[in-house]
C-alpha cells in the first residue's frame, strides 16, 4: 500500500513538473512574441522619424556626406591616410550637434518611452568599375564605432534599421564611388516593465493557475496521506486494542484468583478491598470501552463529570488496583499533602494517571516513585520512573496523538499511541499542566499541575 501511495506521488508530482514547465514555455513563448512585437513598433515609429536623416536636419547631414567624400579623396591620393579614416571619422564634428537633435525629435515623436540610441558605422567601402573593390574596413557593430548618438553600449539595444549610401562626384577622382553603412541602435529605458505590463493578465492567469494548481495537488496529497493514515490506525487499533484492556482485565483476574484461596474470604477486610476493586475495574473496563466506542479522545470536546475528592486516598486507590495488575513494580510514595480536596472527573483523571504508569513499565521501568506537593495554588503530582527514558529531540512529540516513542527503527513496544496525547487532552481538560523531563537511559519524570477548588 506504501509503495503504492509513493508512486503515485511520484507521478503526481512529475505531471505537476511537466504541466508547469507547459505553463512556463507558453509564457516565454508570449514575453518573446510581445517582445518582437514592441521591437517592431519602435522600428516602425524612428523610421518614420529618421528616413533618409532629410526631415531632421539636411545642412547637418550634408556635413556628414561632405566629410565622407573628403576622406575618401585623401584616401584616393595617398593610401597610407587607410590608418587615420576611422578615428577621423569617429571624431567628427557634427556628433554632439546631431545627436541632440536626433534625441530632441525622439522626445516629440515618441513623448511616452525614454531611449537611447546610437549610429554605428559598420563599413566604408570605395569601390569602381573597372579596379579591384578597395575595402577601408568593414567590422561587427561596436559601440566604438559609435558616429553619433549617446548610447554607452549594445548589449540591451535592438537594431532598428541600417543605411546604405553612395556618394559620388567631382570631389572622387575619376570614376570611384564610396560605398558607406551605417547601424541605427535603440534602448528604451524599462523596457521590460513595459513589456510585463502589457502580459499583467496573462502572467495573472498563468500564476493563478499554477498555485491553484499546486494547491490542489497538495490537498489531495495531504487528503491521500491522512486517509492511509486512518487505515493505518484503524489496522494498528485491531492489533493492539486488547493490550489496551489488558490492565484492567489482568487485574479482574487476578483479583478473582485471590478470591478463591479460603484465607482471603475469611478476613474480611481483604476480601472486602478485593471486592471492591474487582468493582471498580469492572466499571473501567466498561467506561473505557464505552470512552473508544465514543471516541472521546480529542476529536470532540470531552465533557468531565467532576466531583469532589481527596486527592491522597484518590490518588492511593489507584496505586493499589496499579500494584495487583503489577506485582513486579515497586512503588514508592511520598505524598507532601494531606486531604487536599480537589474538584474533577475521577473516571478520566483514573485514566490519565495510569496511561502514565503503564507507559513506565512499557519502556522498562522498576520503580516509580510518586510525589505530591502544593504551590502557587496547584496540586502537584510527580511520578518519577527508571526506564530507559526518552531523547530529548522526542519530547516535543510525545502527547502528539499516534505518537509512539521508537526503539531504532522499530515500535517494538504495544500500544496506539494514544496514551499520553490521551493524558495530556484530560490535564488540560481539568486546566491544568502536564511536562516531562527526560533523557535516553536515565528514565522519565511527569509533572501534572492541577489548579484547587475549581468548579
Amino acid at each position: 500500500m506504501k509503495k503504492k501511495i509513493n508512486l503515485l506521488i511520484l507521478f503526481s508530482v512529475i505531471v505537476l513538473i511537466a504541466l508547469s514547465a507547459m505553463q512556463f514555455y507558453l509564457v516565454k513563448t508570449t514575453y518573446d512574441h510581445k517582445v518582437a512585437q514592441f521591437h517592431n513598433e519602435i522600428r516602425y515609429k524612428i523610421a518614420k522619424i529618421t528616413n533618409d536623416y532629410s526631415d531632421i536636419d539636411a545642412s547637418i547631414f550634408n556635413k556628414k556626406d561632405l566629410l565622407y567624400k573628403q576622406l575618401a579623396t585623401k584616401y584616393i591620393l595617398d593610401k597610407k591616410y587607410k590608418f587615420r579614416i576611422k578615428s577621423d571619422l569617429l571624431q567628427n564634428d557634427f556628433k554632439n550637434e546631431l545627436t541632440r537633435k536626433l534625441q530632441l525629435e525622439f522626445e516629440k515623436e515618441i513623448p511616452n518611452l525614454k531611449l537611447d540610441f546610437a549610429i554605428v558605422l559598420n563599413k566604408f567601402v570605395i569601390y569602381n568599375g573597372t579596379k579591384i573593390t578597395d575595402t577601408i574596413y568593414s567590422e561587427k557593430p561596436f559601440i566604438e564605432n559609435k558616429l553619433y548618438g549617446d548610447l554607452a553600449t549594445l548589449d540591451n539595444a535592438f537594431l532598428v534599421r541600417n543605411y546604405v549610401g553612395t556618394t559620388s562626384g567631382t570631389s572622387l577622382q575619376s570614376d570611384y564611388k564610396l560605398l558607406t553603412e551605417d547601424a541605427l541602435y535603440v534602448s528604451v529605458i524599462d523596457w521590460e516593465m513595459i513589456i510585463l505590463k502589457r502580459m499583467a493578465l496573462i502572467l495573472f492567469f498563468a500564476i493563478f493557475s499554477i498555485l491553484t494548481l499546486i494547491t490542489l495537488f497538495v490537498i489531495a496529497i495531504k487528503a491521500l496521506i491522512k486517509q492511509k493514515k486512518i487505515s493505518d490506525i484503524k489496522t494498528d487499533f485491531i492489533n493492539n486494542i486488547t493490550h489496551e484492556l489488558k490492565t484492567p482485565l489482568a487485574t479482574l483476574a487476578i483479583s478473582t484468583k485471590i478470591l478463591e484461596r479460603k484465607d482471603i474470604r475469611e478476613h474480611q477486610q481483604n476480601f472486602d478491598n478485593l471486592v471492591a476493586t474487582i468493582s471498580r475495574q469492572n466499571q473501567r473496563l466498561q467506561q473505557l470501552i464505552d470512552q473508544v466506542l465514543n471516541n472521546s479522545l480529542g476529536e470532540t470536546e470531552i465533557e468531565l463529570q467532576k466531583e469532589k475528592i481527596v486527592s491522597e486516598t484518590f490518588l492511593d486507590s489507584i496505586i493499589d488496583d496499579f500494584k495487583i495488575a503489577n506485582p513486579n513494580i515497586t512503588i514508592t510514595t511520598d505524598f507532601k499533602t494531606i486531604k487536599t480536596i480537589l474538584f474533577l472527573d475521577k473516571f478520566h483523571l483514573t485514566t490519565a494517571l495510569l496511561n502514565v504508569l503503564e507507559n513506565a513499565v512499557k519502556y522498562g521501568c522498576n520503580n516509580i516513585v510518586i510525589q505530591t506537593s502544593l504551590l502557587d495554588n496547584q496540586f502537584n503530582i510527580s511520578i518519577q520512573d527508571d526506564g530507559i527514558g526518552i531523547e530529548k529531540s522526542k519530547h516535543s512529540l510525545l502527547f502528539d496523538k499516534f505518537y509512539r516513542v521508537e526503539q531504532g527503527n522499530l515500535h517494538s513496544t504495544k500500544g496506539l499511541g494514544l496514551g499520553l496525547y490521551y493524558v495530556d487532552q484530560i490535564i488540560k481538560a481539568h486546566r491544568g499542566s502536564v511536562a516531562v523531563i527526560s533523557d535516553l537511559g536515565k528514565g522519565c519524570l511527569f509533572k501534572i499541575s492541577l489548579e484547587l477548588n475549581r468548579n
